[in-house]
């Protein structure tokens, strides 16, 4: 176990009553995680001279990228808003090869950080959570972790989990998966070794924003390729291309104009909605701006669209019309274009995908796309996939099935307390009980970076602002000799409501997505969930902020 840290308290006035000492433990601060928010958190929490380690269950930094390594796999937010801004030498020594950064260029990165700052020095790897206990007597978390097989178990008085909302992936419930008897992979576990396609007959099941990657990339090289379809989804070009040395430079002198940017727009990403409606605008100027928008590269077709698109059903479905259109004008075969269309939502309404040539690849001879709505997946076999019309025999056998997402990867660690409450009983039905996002309603000490309830858009933007909340809290705490912290049950009741209310308006909300809470490959995940902050980036700072400034006296602290 760690040496434990000493925090200095006042000592106690004569006749004073002797106050209880509450134990160190091992730790001051564990933190979970060793993506992009975790290696923030150890460049500020350094900042606090506290005893802390961060945990985290892959062999080396990177969180998402570090485990999402399938073919295709890159950025769709521009390359040089997503990383860190903490460190202007980086700033200036990292290049970004393209606009939209592949997975190894993405993870190089994030491992130059970490060389950069020596911050391998704090990070246990190969640790996988398994349960987390809060003991109300010793206001301590005791943290089980699973190492290559063997229990080790630390002590610590403040929790972060930076689990990410997208860490816990999920296989989809059909009979007979693992019977397979070639090559299988998840593509969030996707093996460190390349994969030569040329010679295989390739299967993947899902068509979401990984397999869309995943497929326009392997169907260039794949003997042949089936793609196994339920639903549908929208998509619109990246218009990707390498960074020339001109841009560098010009990027490099503006980074401070281009995360000034990024805060003040609703997703932290360089695009902001237009103030214009597209129902208040002709159907020529309407057109016209969705071409502009459909020709850039980027988010801006969607978060960057007429302002009602999002809100309103007739607007929306005019934007769904357009992208109708563009899906029919580069797919040949309009029978297969008119699978690709959705059908059960418009365009928006569920996290856009981004892709380079993806609707061009159902072009091609060497690529199948299996309807599962008109011949469902019977079984996986050890040839291949089953269908109710034939069997697919496949080489190589891809599940493109996404995740839990947001709550999913506390739901696998089994974090309950003294007191007998159970977080994932807590979240499984309804809107799950936070403050800010920042903490659990119930679960003293326990500070989550990204969890339901949080602004959601560029990623390391979202979680830089809620890290920056959090790190002076810490400090507040440890400063004054606090052992423990939680919110106040009025203020969780307050934010929740706040919460609905800004998820109201928007379309999305009606929709089946893991944004809201939905996913069939998951037991009782079929109920509709208000799981982000959706009153933009920039009012969920100013909220934050002015609790900061205001002593955090919306918490209750001992």
């Amino acid at each position: 176990m760690a040496a434990t840290h000493t925090i200095d308290r006042a000592p106690q006035t004569a006749g004073a009553p002797m106050q209880k000492v509450q134990p160190q433990g091992d730790y001051d601060v564990i933190v979970i995680g060793a993506g992009m928010s975790g290696l923030y958190l150890i460049h500020r929490l350094r900042q606090l001279g506290l005893n802390f380690r961060v945990f985290d269950n892959g062999s080396d930094v990177g969180g998402t990228w570090y485990w999402n390594r399938y073919p295709g796999a890159r950025f769709d937010s521009e390359s040089w808003s997503y990383g860190f801004a903490f460190s202007k030498e980086v700033l200036q020594e990292w290049n970004w090869r393209e606009h939209f950064s592949a997975q190894p260029d993405t993870l190089a990165y994030m491992e130059f950080v970490a060389d950069k700052f020596d911050m391998r020095r704090d990070i246990q790897f190969s640790s996988d959570l398994t349960a987390a206990y809060w003991d109300e007597e010793t206001r301590l978390w005791r943290l089980t972790f699973n190492v290559g097989g063997k229990t080790e178990e630390y002590t610590t008085r403040l929790f972060i989990p930076a689990l990410g909302p997208l860490s816990a992936h999920v296989m989809p419930v059909i009979e007979g998966v693992g019977s397979f008897k070639g090559p299988a992979f998840h593509t969030a576990r996707w093996p460190k070794e390349p994969i030569d396609f040329s010679d295989k007959r390739v299967g993947i099941i899902g068509t979401g924003a990984t397999a869309i990657q995943a497929i326009t990339e392997i169907a260039k090289t794949a003997k042949h390729l089936t793609v196994f379809q339920r639903n549908p989804n929208w998509a619109a070009p990246l218009h990707n291309r390498v960074i020339t040395s001109e841009e560098q430079q010009d990027i490099k002198a503006r980074y401070e104009e281009i995360y000034a940017r990024c805060r003040n727009t609703a997703t932290c990403f360089i695009h902001n909605a237009d103030p214009r409606k597209a129902l208040e605008t002709s159907p020529e100027e309407r057109e016209a701006f969705w071409e502009k928008l459909y020709s850039e590269p980027g988010f801006g077709i969607w978060v960057g669209n007429f302002s009602d698109v999002l809100i309103d059903k007739e607007a929306n479905k005019l934007l769904s019309d357009f992208m109708e259109k563009k899906i029919r004008g580069r797919v040949k075969d309009q029978r297969i274009a008119d699978l690709l269309i959705p059908k059960n939502h418009g365009f928006g309404t569920r996290r856009v995908p981004l892709e380079s040539g993806y609707f061009e690849v159902y072009n091609q001879d060497n690529v199948q796309l299996v309807d599962l709505n008109a011949t469902p997946i019977e079984r996986i076999t050890p040839a291949g996939v089953k269908c109710s019309d034939q069997e697919h025999e496949l080489d190589l056998l891809i599940y493109a099935t996404g995740f839990d997402g947001v709550t999913g990867p506390y739901d696998r660690i089994d974090i309950r307390t003294s007191t007998g409450r159970v977080l994932r009983d807590d979240w499984a039905e309804g809107l799950p009980r936070t403050y800010l996002g920042v903490q659990a309603e119930g679960y003293p000490n326990m500070l989550m970076v990204l969890g339901p309830h949080t602004a959601r858009g560029n990623i390391p933007r979202n979680s830089e602002q809620i890290i920056d909340f959090v790190v002076p809290l810490v400090k507040h705490l440890f400063d004054n000799g606090l052992t423990r912290v939680e919110p106040r049950p009025e203020l969780v009741d307050e934010w929740g409501e706040h919460v609905e209310k800004a998820a109201a308006p928007l379309l999305a909300s009606q929709v089946k997505s893991w944004q809201t809470g939905v996913n069939r490959n998951v037991a009782g995940r079929d109920v509709l969930r208000v799981l982000g902050y959706n009153g933009s980036a920039k009012k969920y700072r100013r909220i934050t902020e002015g609790v900061a400034e205001g002593g955090f006296k919306e918490f209750k602290m001992e």
